[in-house]
């Protein structure tokens, strides 16, 4: 068995005492770097890049190759899951992902497969295989998944949406139909993320990018309850592997998230990180919140606002350093490295 090397991030979840904050980045394997964009260049495209277990491993070191993080993430797309299920991925040239067979009836729910994750996306697996041996326990390795409202989301508007206006109508007006779709993609979801597990993952985030869409009733109905049973499922069977929740947008529901059962809730820049602590007593870990904006400006500008977010947070352990939602692509990777060296610089006053 690989001895881990660097454990601050697990300790962190664990809310175990740590020398500093560890940090990663959402989406830290991106498009603001140029290595990123040769390799994604290489494979012809997005789709052939997360479908290639080597080149996606490839990917997921790149950051770490770069800047002193303390987690590297699976390299992949949340629209795995529906792409597995029939749906027809492919990503439209200045407007996203896109499904060539969007979920619009309770007839095309009923259709949808039972999923396989071990067979259907055994390219993922393949990918975090790969990955956990590439580490050498050097870093833990996360697996995530999109969470079932939001890939839900994506199914029934055939991709992106301004106003959610189709995936919405099937939720108020056919609860039924909704409730039946997001059954059958909360036990994909459960069943990939355990799978991933098996292949190596060490912790586990669910990204709730569209859970914020909702109203405060519809959250606890249509996305809240639907992460509950996966997290629970996670630790019914790999009780000590760590689930962060991310909801974006979710600073309302910060006590329903904790009475999850994760170990850790991931912030948005809108909530204030110290409140949310005093609120939650220590519960959970929080991840956050740094709002990627920030990296646009001068280094200065950056240490103010690491130095901001730790003392607002606060002493002690349970705080895993990151960003609010994921690094944009116009990102000067200097700012990040600037981001990272305030953070080793100034967190272990906060540790001692």
């Amino acid at each position: 068995m690989t001895v881990l090397q660097n454990d601050r991030f697990l300790k962190a979840l664990r809310r175990e005492q740590v020398d500093r904050t560890p940090v990663w980045i959402m989406r830290q394997a991106g498009r603001y770097l140029p290595e990123y964009r040769a390799t994604r260049a290489q494979a012809g495209g997005i789709i052939d890049l997360f479908r290639n277990p080597k080149l996606a491993c490839e990917v997921t070191l790149q950051p770490l190759d770069r800047f002193e993080l303390d987690a590297a993430i699976l390299f992949s797309d949340i629209l795995t899951v529906p792409d597995a299920m029939g749906l027809g991925l492919y990503f439209e040239t200045g407007e996203g992902p896109r499904f060539k067979n969007p979920v619009l009836d309770r007839k095309a729910v009923d259709a949808l497969p039972v999923l396989d994750p071990d067979k259907d996306l055994d390219y993922v697996m393949a990918a975090v295989t790969e990955i956990k041996s590439a580490l050498n326990g050097r870093v833990p390795l996360i697996g995530f998944s999109g969470s079932p409202w939001t890939l839900v989301t994506y199914m029934v508007e055939g991709g992106s949406s301004k106003d959610f206006a189709r995936v919405k109508t099937m939720a108020y007006a056919e609860p039924e139909t909704m409730h039946a779709l997001l059954t059958k993609v909360s036990d994909a979801v459960a069943a990939y993320l355990l799978a991933q597990v098996r292949a190596g993952a060490q912790a586990l985030q669910i990204f709730d990018t569209w859970g914020g869409s909702l109203s405060h009733a519809a959250y606890r109905e249509f996305s809240l309850a639907y992460m509950k049973e996966i997290v629970a499922k996670i630790k019914a069977e790999a009780p000590d592997i760590p689930v962060i929740l991310f909801t974006k947008g979710g600073g309302l529901w910060i006590e329903d998230i904790v009475n999850s059962s994760c170990d850790c809730v991931g912030l948005d820049w809108t909530a204030d990180i110290g409140r949310v602590r005093r609120l939650t007593g220590g519960r959970v870990a929080l991840q956050g919140n740094m709002d990627p904006a920030i990296l646009r400006a001068p280094p200065a500008r950056i240490r103010e606002e690491v130095s901001s977010i730790l003392d607002s947070y606060g002493p002690g352990p349970g705080h895993v350093f990151n960003l609010g939602h994921g690094i944009t692509p116009d990102i000067n990777p200097e700012h990040v490295e600037a981001l990272i060296r305030a953070l080793h610089d100034l967190s272990p006053a906060y540790h001692q």
